[in-house]
C-alpha cells in the first residue's frame, strides 16, 4: 500500500528552492550593481578630495574626512569650461538634428518605397559598418582639411550627420508597420512625406527618441574627432577641456579637478537617461523585434 503524498512537504521544498534561487540571483545582481556603480562612486569621491590629499595617498582611500568643492571651482577657472560646454551643446544639438533629417527619410525609403537596386544599395550600406573607424577618421580628416574646414563647427559636424546603424535600426522599425496602412493612405491621396510625418514617425516615436538620445550621448562624449580636427580653443569641446585640466597639475596630473569636470559633464547625460529610460528600453525592444 503506497504512502499518502505529503503535499505540504513538497510545497515547502519548492518554496525553499525558489528562495535559494532568488537569493543567488539577487546576490549576483547586487555584486554586478556594485561593480557597475563603483567607478561613479570613485569619480565622485576623487572630485571632493583636495589636490594635496589625493597626491599624498600612497594607498588609495575609499573615503575622505575632509571633502572640498574647490576642485569644481578649479575645473571652471583652470580652463574656460563654460565655453566648452556651450560649444559641445551647439555641436550636439545641430549634429543630432541634421542626422535625424538625413536618416529618417533614408530609413523610410529602404523600408517602404520600391525602386531599382534597393536591396543591393541597402546591402552596400550595411557593408560600410565593416570598415574600421580608424580608416573613416583618416578619410574624414583628409576631406575636412582639403575643404579648409578645420577649426570650425562645420568641420566638427559634417562627418557625424549620418549613421548606417541608425538607418538600419529605423528601417527595421518602419518595416514592422503593416503595408495595409500605406496602401490605404495612398488610396486617400496621401503623399509619401505626409504619410511619413503623420503615421510612421508617431508610431515609431520610441525608437526615434532612442536614436536621438544615443546620438546625443555619442556627440557629448566625442573625443577623438574633436581632438584631431580642432586646435583653436574657440572650438574646443568638453573633452578637450578635461584633457587640459588633467595636464594642469603643477608638475603632476590634476586628477581631482579633472574628476570634478567629469562629474559636471556627466550630470546632463545621467538626467537625460533617467527621464527617457522607459522610452529607450521600449525603442530598443521595438527595434529588435520583427512582426
Amino acid at each position: 500500500m503506497s504512502k499518502p503524498v505529503n503535499y505540504e512537504k513538497i510545497e515547502k521544498a519548492a518554496r525553499t528552492r525558489e528562495n535559494i534561487k532568488n537569493g543567488v540571483i539577487y546576490t549576483f545582481l547586487t555584486l554586478w550593481a556594485v561593480m557597475v556603480l563603483f567607478p561613479f562612486y570613485w569619480m565622485l569621491l576623487t572630485s571632493v578630495k583636495s589636490y594635496g590629499s589625493y597626491n599624498s595617498e600612497y594607498i588609495p582611500k575609499f573615503f575622505t574626512l575632509s571633502p572640498t568643492l574647490q576642485n569644481y571651482a578649479d575645473a571652471f577657472t583652470t580652463v574656460p569650461l563654460g565655453q566648452y560646454f556651450l560649444n559641445t551643446l551647439i555641436f550636439t544639438v545641430i549634429t543630432t538634428a541634421v542626422m535625424l533629417i538625413v536618416i529618417i527619410p533614408a530609413a523610410f525609403a529602404f523600408a517602404r518605397l520600391n525602386f531599382r537596386g534597393k536591396n543591393a544599395l541597402f546591402t552596400l550600406f550595411l557593408s560600410l559598418m565593416m570598415i574600421p573607424n580608424e580608416l573613416v577618421i583618416i578619410t574624414n580628416f583628409t576631406t575636412i582639411t582639403n575643404l579648409d574646414l578645420r577649426n570650425s563647427f562645420l568641420g566638427l559636424i559634417l562627418p557625424s550627420v549620418t549613421s548606417v546603424f541608425y538607418i538600419y535600426l529605423l528601417k527595421e522599425n518602419f518595416a514592422q508597420i503593416p503595408d495595409e496602412l500605406y496602401y490605404a493612405a495612398k488610396v486617400d491621396g496621401t503623399s509619401d512625406l505626409k504619410y511619413l510625418l503623420r503615421v510612421m514617425i508617431p508610431i515609431c516615436k520610441p525608437t526615434i527618441i532612442t536614436v536621438t538620445i544615443l546620438k546625443v550621448i555619442e556627440c557629448w562624449n566625442s573625443y577623438v574627432w574633436p581632438r584631431l580636427i580642432t586646435d583653436d580653443e574657440a572650438y574646443f569641446l568638453v573633452s578637450n577641456g578635461i584633457q587640459e585640466i588633467r595636464e594642469n597639475g603643477f608638475g603632476r596630473e590634476n586628477i581631482p579637478a579633472m574628476m570634478a569636470a567629469v562629474v559636471v559633464i556627466s550630470v546632463p547625460l545621467i538626467v537625460l537617461f533617467l527621464i527617457f529610460r522607459k522610452k529607450i528600453m521600449e525603442g530598443v525592444a521595438r527595434g529588435g523585434t520583427k512582426g
